[in-house]
């Protein structure tokens, strides 16, 4: 960006004044001195009388829509990572995770505090999924799925289960085992085809389509912070 939006982004002083600076011989960019109009990239030092000005990022909270083959991480050798895919302008980390071939609802931000709120397992913070499946599904297996299934050298905490069509059901969960629902299904004879998360906590997918993302309201972000506190108290 512009040396001029630089200073002004970072709440130093107006654009207009950053140019009289520069003009001044005041401002230096990695030790040298910089001229009006010059461009500032990521990593560069930039001084004024010789004080590093440092801008503030903004923090940034989004829900995304993350299409099936999208990875959870930021990690760049993974060719289809999530954070590559975003392009977001703010580097920003994905908040927990869904696994490659689920789709739906992840949260990403830059905000380390309200992120490990979130993941705290014993928050007991609800995820609720739309799950396909290849067989019909049954009272029986409602029943089961709700009343917790042995996986993973454990067993499930209780949840609400309840069936949407002949082959598809929504289960909200409590706790983020691996693969959890898929495991759980296929330990009563079910194989998931499509899953799919519409809601974490009281942030929901409504109006995403894949691949779409947009900020949180100030509203879900006041009720977010209030639940993580609630829990920690």
């Amino acid at each position: 960006m512009r040396l001029n939006k630089y200073l002004s982004d970072a709440g130093f002083c107006s654009r207009r004044r950053a140019d009289r600076l520069a003009e001044e011989g005041r401002v230096t960019v990695n030790g040298r001195k910089a001229p009006v109009g010059a461009q500032v990239e990521e990593n560069d030092v930039v001084c004024v009388d010789g004080r590093r000005i440092v801008p503030e990022t903004k923090k940034v909270y989004l829900a995304f829509y993350k299409p099936r083959g999208i990875v959870c991480t930021a990690e760049k050798r993974e060719k289809n990572n999530v954070v590559d895919y975003l392009k977001y302008p703010v580097r920003v980390y994905p908040v927990g995770r869904l696994d490659k071939d689920s789709e739906g609802l992840l949260l990403l931000t830059n905000d380390g505090e309200i992120v490990n709120g979130i993941l705290r397992a014993r928050n007991f913070h609800e995820k609720e999924y739309h799950v396909w499946v290849d067989r019909p599904v049954t009272e029986e297996f409602l029943e089961q799925m709700a009343a917790g299934v042995p996986i993973l050298d454990t067993v499930t905490r209780p949840c609400r289960v309840r069936k949407r069509g002949e082959r598809c059901f929504s289960i909200v969960l409590t706790q983020g085992l691996n693969r959890q629902i898929r495991r759980m299904c296929e330990a009563l004879g079910y194989r998931v085809e499509r899953l799919k998360r519409i809601r974490i906590m009281n942030i929901r997918l409504n109006g995403l389509e894949p691949g779409q993302y947009r900020e949180l309201t100030d509203e879900e972000l006041r009720e977010i912070r209030e639940r993580i506190q609630g829990k920690q108290q």
